[in-house]
């Protein structure tokens, strides 16, 4: 690939292949939905509120793909539509999409991940990476998801006062506090970058977005959990990353 890379990967075969997939699980999850209207009909579930379920669903189901359509534009620049579309449509997470990419740029030798400087080697790594990585969750689930659903179901509900969270739980918590602080370590080396202490060089600009992400983040968390607001979780992340883009332009003028 040369500098035509960009529209190599948006290009009619690319979009009929991942389409072709994000049409499959689609239907599937077509499928699923009349399977389990008919199930609820055939245990005599009321259908008012199974309609009024399915309505609320629908509705809170919006906003928070606001932000899966936000990152398929950001990773449409250096990788093209399909591929960030059907990873972020089938499988993917939003989060880690994004993460991996950087990472897997930056291993290929990209000096960024952008579509101007994208190689056929270097989307084949990235594409493979990001496939690789993820995979792991169906695998197990294949292999442990009935088991562990027993385990689920003989434990019941958790009493009052009765501590929460396992080593799952704290593992993956470590994780991505651990993957934070990577990040916001890198933004305060490149902003802190000068010869003495407060001869600053890099831009701060990462740092703004981070903060105001995290203020955003922190607000929906007491809404939801102080204020019983339960559904702003559903687009607490996208709100999120929209107040942190618009720090991001706010700051960048």
């Amino acid at each position: 690939m040369d500098g035509s890379v960009l529209a190599q990967l948006s290009s009619a075969p690319i979009y009929m292949i991942c389409g072709g997939i994000v049409a499959f699980v689609a239907v599937v999850c077509v499928v699923f939905m009349v399977r389990a209207w008919r199930a609820g009909v055939a245990i005599g579930m009321d259908r008012t509120k199974m309609k009024r379920a399915v309505t609320a669903s629908a509705s809170f189901s919006v906003l928070p793909s606001l932000g899966i359509l936000l990152g398929v534009i950001a990773l449409s620049g250096s990788l093209g539509v399909p591929w960030p579309w059907l990873r972020l449509s089938v499988i993917g997470a939003l989060h880690y999409e994004t993460q991996v990419a950087d990472a897997a740029s930056e291993a290929a030798g990209l000096p960024e991940l952008s579509g101007s400087a994208m190689t056929a080697e270097a989307f084949s790594t990235i594409a493979l990476l990001m496939s690789a990585c993820i995979v792991w969750g169906m695998i197990l689930s294949v292999l442990f998801n009935k088991k562990y659903l027993h385990r689920l179901q003989g434990q019941g509900e958790k009493k009052p006062g009765e501590k929460k969270g396992g080593f799952g739980d704290i593992a993956m918590g470590a994780m991505f506090i651990g993957m934070v602080s990577a990040y916001l370590g890198s933004y305060l080396g490149d902003f802190a970058s000068g010869e003495g202490l407060f001869t600053f060089r890099g831009s701060w600009t990462p740092l703004a977005v981070a903060a105001v992400s995290a203020l955003a983040m922190a607000g929906f968390t007491w809404l939801s959990e102080k204020k019983n607001l339960r559904w702003v979780d559903n687009f607490s992340i996208a709100a999120s990353m929209l107040l942190g883009m618009l720090a991001a332009v706010a700051v960048g003028r």
